[in-house]
């Protein structure tokens, strides 16, 4: 058995009752008469892997980019996620939710797009994704009331005539609209399940108007939830930050009075130091996306920094169009390697140890959830069985250090959550992975045709935007993350 709080795997026996680790003890523990056996005597079993930020969503589109920059994602999206149906985001969610299971991961804090707000409906549509493959998850539905291009500023500025009218059509709902429509959503919302939870999301920092970050961060504070925004992701918004708003975007929220313990940043890449005090200071979690911050050509977050400085770190996956998978051991692994690519000297990278930490318990807190991520007693049963007669476990060395370096999710025999098996011999036990394959080859062309649709408009955007995003990310700024100087 391995956590973050035993650097090596101890021989030991679990009793789980209902969903709760009751007691760890070792072989030989006392159970009940009719007390069901789990023989896990060739298995290594550790904490479930979370996922602190990802969007279930993006997952029937993995694999259909390139070279790809988030600012051609974000810039494309108005008319890329226009059809964003309550089956498809079924659907993707649960293919999503599926491969975490397979691979690992026990919980996520997910972060959906409905359109044009967030409905009741369309909050069950992905909540009942992640019950039936009973995956634990917090949802955070995204809102913003400026659009990219009025974010960056001068963006606007330099489309075609024909493009900015286009925008207008779609213009985004002001602030009152989306908080009072938030407010409906913690008001109607109902779960039975206690595997889903409700949070906010300011989708990007300087996409919201301090009126509408403002409302849903006393939201949030109103009703015990979390709030999850995406901070200072690309060199692009750092400087557009300052450009806006005469100092970093960190600052702009702390100036706003919105960062708290219930605070969840995404990404983080252009941080410099004293963002990094404040968001600690605050007592609030970043979610490290490794994966995505290289695929997007984003940079390297400074995370030996973060956790110096006191900064509760977690790990994620982001969404598969910025990332292609939902594998957290990955992710897990893409977070240990890229620290250490800071110079020769190889200590200021993270210890197996801290990143196994940030992939579980740092995850659980950036969740807001204080009952998942250990393997002890009064926690939830969230427990992932390997298999050790797997190839990566041949020969067992180092129990630690070959989760992180060499387990890949290819070892995964079983997955518990909340006592309950939802993986069993490498297959989901509620979910026919064949039916669903048979859906999405249903649905993929509906993304194909939207694009078809579109492709004149989108190949203008990606010309104009691309070359002013460019120009932007080319400006000087006090930190460097792509050849990592100190700040």
């Amino acid at each position: 058995m391995l956590d973050s709080c035993r650097p090596t795997a101890d021989f030991a026996d679990l009793f789980i009752e209902g969903d709760t680790i009751q007691e760890v003890g070792p072989p030989g523990i006392a159970a009940p008469d009719d007390a069901i056996l789990v023989d896990a005597s060739d298995k290594l079993l550790h904490p479930g892997l979370i996922n602190a930020h990802t969007h279930g969503y993006h997952a029937a589109h993995k694999a259909t980019t390139d070279r790809w920059t988030l600012e051609r994602f974000l810039t494309t999206s108005p008319w890329v996620n226009a059809d964003l149906s309550l089956e498809g985001n079924y659907l993707s969610t649960k293919i999503a939710a599926t491969e975490m299971v397979l691979k690992g991961c026990t919980a996520c804090y997910d972060l959906p797009l409905p359109l044009p707000l967030p409905t009741v409906d369309s909050l069950q549509a992905v909540a009942q994704a992640y019950i039936d493959v009973g995956l634990r998850a917090v949802i955070a539905p995204m809102v913003a009331d400026i659009s990219i291009f009025h974010a960056l500023p001068g963006l606007i500025d330099v489309l075609p005539a024909a493009l900015r009218r286009d925008l207008e059509a779609r213009s985004t709902s002001p602030a009152d609209i989306i908080i009072a429509q938030n407010e409906t959503l913690f008001r109607d919302w109902r779960s039975e399940n206690d595997l889903i939870r409700l949070a906010v999301s300011p989708a990007i920092a300087h996409h919201c108007s301090d009126a509408l970050f403002q409302g849903l961060a006393a939201l949030a504070r109103e009703h015990g939830a979390g709030l999850h925004t995406h901070l200072a992701e690309s060199k692009a918004q750092a400087v557009a930050g300052v450009k806006r708003f005469g100092k970093t975007l960190t600052a702009y929220l702390d100036d706003l009075g919105v960062l708290g313990p219930n605070v969840t940043v995404a990404h983080g890449v252009w941080l410099d130091r004293e963002d990094v005090r404040r968001l600690a200071d605050h007592g609030a979690s970043l979610a490290h996306n490794p994966g995505s911050n290289m695929r997007l050509g984003n940079g390297v977050a400074d995370v030996r920094t973060m956790l110096d400085s006191g900064l509760n770190v977690g790990i994620g996956t982001d969404g598969a169009r910025a990332s292609d998978h939902q594998n957290m051991y990955e992710a897990a692994h893409l977070a240990d390697l890229i620290s250490k690519s800071r110079g020769p000297d190889g200590q200021g990278g993270l210890t197996a140890a801290e990143t196994f930490d940030a992939a579980t318990r740092g995850s659980a807190r950036a969740l807001g959830l204080d009952d998942i991520g250990l393997l002890e007693a009064g926690y939830k049963a969230d427990i992932v069985f390997l298999d050790l007669k797997s190839l990566n476990w041949i020969p067992l060395n180092d129990p630690l250090l070959q989760v992180i370096h060499v387990e890949d999710g290819t070892g995964v025999d079983s997955v518990m959550i909340g006592g309950r098996m939802v993986v069993e011999r490498g297959r989901p036990t509620s979910v026919d992975l064949n039916a669903m394959a048979a859906e999405a080859a249903c649905l993929q062309p509906r993304f194909a045709n939207l694009l078809t649709q579109n492709q004149e408009i989108l190949a203008q955007v990606e010309k104009v935007a691309g070359q002013f995003c460019g120009a932007l990310a080319a400006e000087p700024y006090h930190v460097d993350r792509h050849g990592m100087r100190s700040a």
